[in-house]
């Protein structure tokens, strides 16, 4: 396996070729090693082949284009390689003239480099000087980088842009090294400041002699063999003498088939995934079997190492992590992503040639220093609507309706507690022993629940229910099949002639959707008020204000309940009044305000049926310390709410409004009157385990229709015949 040297600046006329091809030589003439040169820069075509006096027939996209119908083993390598007898160095060029670069294909470059690579001692890249994707195909078979630099201004403030993009390619600073070139040149700046402004080695000060180089180039000899007596040939070959000895110069190289790394897309680092087994490097697993029960498991030992490192070079124990700042957020995450690079290949000692692999392990690290760790691809998956941590190895998530056991893990326990904290103290919460229990909200609005030990008995456990990103129409439901065109025309109906509406359902049934797509019927010219425990209403109107409740501060003061905003919205000079859930004694005061004037109102609450719907509400209001008989409760109910909307999750993870029920006043004494008006009628499973059913009305027609004609909202009262 060879040692690969990409050599790159990207200021011209630095003397960059001249010391790719000289080193090349100094490996095939001085060291009697097998090496190999390819001129990659396709910004100065042709000047590599100058410097050897050579003519090449063939080019890199010749070889490239026959391995469309044969592999690489099968073609004759020494037919499109220049042997150069007289230095021992083989030479290939990337093209042999401007109209073979749009045919360059870097799949194939790999494919070639791939084979090149196991075939010589040495390989040095000339890579050119722009950040093109042939110069990131070879940084993926790179060992070592090296940056030409010459003493002045404009030559060191491009090497720093350079290694800045290089960093953003997770490119280890400790695989980059610097050539000062032309390091005697009178009147530059000293190779003392040099090293002070570059934040890499200077492996080699090379001096500067224009009429050795121009005679020997004139001679189309290069100049180690021209004049190896001259002060740039001893430096030259003194550089290519530590290449050859200095095997700590060079990173090792780990390699993971595309293949592989695309079957394996989604796992983590923590779980241990086939891709982490099989990544090899001199046919030795680089990391051995992972579970998440293996505290010395190789890729976790290796993790904690590099954050220990974060902790010592940017003080993260102390360090405010304010993600809301854009700006601020970046420049952390910019510094912290160079510094994992960099102590990733220290740590490893080996350096990940996919950038894709790269990507993936640096992001997971700094998502743990940073963000919240395994969580953060959850969170940023569409798909999920809810992330459950029981404990560090047990991630559940709801994924289209769905349970399933994430591979995601948590490095310990410490860790969940860690990332519970980074959530609410930007907030200005705490939760320890005094205070184990804890809500919160990200900022995007998801909910956020945590608790602790010791109540929680397996470990810190955290439930985030994600905010959905877009906001669903009626036609999104329609589309998924959650109600049918009839059930659709009569709820507009029933908004827009002020109907008092309670939807319910169980947890994640889609309750908090439904009431924003119904929202989208309120006339626009109205007044919203919208109560919340955790804001999650995103309705479509201009004219809303929303509230949400305060819960207590460190001291057990300052709470503000869904009660106290709803009394105060009382008098905001509300047209409809919408409260996201009905959890507790604001129930009594919804009912009242349903009964003074405030029709159209709206609120969800949790139960399984619509005859659950009344008996939670004669519990709240029990419970809520109203000192008022059953039969008082009930006649409320009766008269304040018009319509029960039913939502229910079925077996295969879909939502549908299940029923649609009015309540039609007291049936009895003690009784509430219930009419079904639509109900979704299941009939089966089909074999992908699908619900399979119909929408159907029941035949009974609602008892304010005259109302509702009265109003001018006109509708054909076919939609009230039953399915046949």
């Amino acid at each position: 396996m060879s040692k690969t040297i990409v050599i790159f600046s990207t200021k011209g006329g630095v003397g960059k070729t001249l010391i790719a091809s000289n080193i090349s030589v100094g490996f095939g003439h001085f060291a009697k090693k097998k090496s190999v040169v390819l001129d990659l820069d396709l910004q100065a075509k042709g000047d590599m082949a100058r410097f050897f006096n050579i003519t090449p027939r063939k080019s890199l996209v010749d070889l490239a284009a026959t391995l469309s119908n044969k592999s690489i083993e099968e073609i004759p390598i020494k037919d499109y390689i220049t042997h150069i007898a007289a230095y021992g160095v083989d030479f290939l060029p990337i093209v042999l003239n401007p109209r073979q670069v749009p045919r360059i294909d870097t799949d194939k470059l790999k494919l070639i480099l791939a084979y090149l690579e196991k075939n010589y001692d040495f390989m040095v890249i000339d890579a050119g000087r722009a950040f093109t994707e042939t110069l990131i195909a070879a940084l993926e078979y790179a060992n070592l980088v090296l940056l030409v630099v010459q003493p002045d201004i404009l030559s060191i403030y491009q090497t720093k842009w350079s290694l800045d993009v290089l960093q953003s390619l997770h490119i280890p600073l400790n695989m980059t090294k610097i050539i000062l070139n032309r390091a005697q040149s009178l009147g530059g700046v000293s190779w003392q400041e040099v090293r002070a402004a570059l934040p890499c080695e200077i492996i080699s000060r090379v001096p500067s002699e224009g009429k050795v180089v121009g005679l020997a180039l004139s001679r189309g000899v290069p100049v180690v063999i021209d004049s190896p007596y001259s002060k740039i040939s001893r430096a030259v070959l003194g550089l290519q003498k530590e290449l050859v000895e200095k095997e700590g110069l060079y990173l090792k190289r780990v390699s993971i088939s595309p293949e592989l790394l695309k079957q394996q897309e989604g796992l983590g680092l923590e779980e241990g995934g086939e891709v982490w087994q099989k990544l090899k490097f001199e046919e030795e697993p680089f990391f051995g079997e992972s579970t998440a029960e293996q505290e010395s498991d190789e890729i976790i030992e290796l993790k904690k190492r590099i954050h220990q490192r974060l902790i010592e070079k940017m003080d993260l124990k102390h360090l405010e992590i304010d993600m809301s700042d854009p700006s601020k957020a970046k420049q952390i995450k910019e510094r912290t992503e160079r510094i994992v690079s960099t102590s990733l290949a220290e740590e490893s000692g080996a350096y990940f040639s996919s950038l894709e692999i790269r990507k993936k392990l640096v992001k997971e690290i700094v998502d743990e220093a940073l963000g919240l760790g395994p969580l953060e691809d959850l969170i940023q998956d569409s798909d999920i609507s809810d992330i459950m941590v029981n404990n560090r190895n047990q991630i559940y998530i709801e994924r289209k309706g769905k349970l399933e056991l994430s591979p995601k893990r948590f490095i310990t326990n410490d860790q969940v507690r860690q990332i519970i904290e980074r959530i609410i103290a930007p907030l200005g919460r705490r939760i320890d022993e005094s205070v184990p229990m804890v809500d919160a909200r990200l900022a995007d609005g998801s909910r956020v629940n945590a608790i602790i030990p010791p109540l929680a008995l397996t470990g810190p456990t955290l439930t985030i229910r994600k905010f959905g990103r877009e906001r669903l129409t009626i036609d999104d439901l329609m589309r998924l099949n959650s109600l049918s065109e009839n059930m659709r025309e009569f709820l507009r109906a029933c908004v827009l002639s002020r109907k008092n509406m309670v939807i319910s359902g169980g947890t994640g049934s889609g309750k908090t959707t439904l009431l924003n797509v119904l929202s989208t019927f309120v006339p626009v010219n109205e007044r919203i008020i919208t109560i919340e425990d955790a804001a999650e209403l995103k309705l479509k109107q201009e004219h809303w204000v929303r509230l949400e409740s305060r819960p207590p501060n460190i001291e057990g003061k300052g709470a503000i309940t869904v009660r106290d905003l709803f009394r105060n919205s009382l008098r905001m000079r509300p047209d409809r009044i919408i409260i996201g859930e009905c959890r507790g004694a604001e129930s009594l005061d919804m009912l009242q305000a349903m009964n003074t004037g405030h029709d159209g109102s709206m609120t969800t609450i949790h139960a399984n049926s619509t005859q659950d719907v009344l008996s939670r509400l004669d519990s709240m209001i029990l419970m809520s310390g109203a000192e008022l008989p059953v039969r008082a409760i009930r006649e409320m109910i009766a008269s304040a709410i018009d319509l029960v909307v039913q939502v229910a999750r079925l077996s295969d993870g879909s939502r549908k409004i299940t029923q649609i029920t009015e309540i039609t006043g007291m049936r009895d004494e003690m009784h509430i009157g219930l009419s079904d008006i639509f109900s979704f009628k299941q009939t089966g499973i089909d074999a992908n385990g699908k619900a399979l059913g119909f929408y159907t009305a029941t035949g009974n027609i609602p008892t304010f229709i005259e109302e509702l004609l009265v109003r001018g909202i006109k509708f054909s009262q076919d939609i009230f015949k039953p399915a046949t």
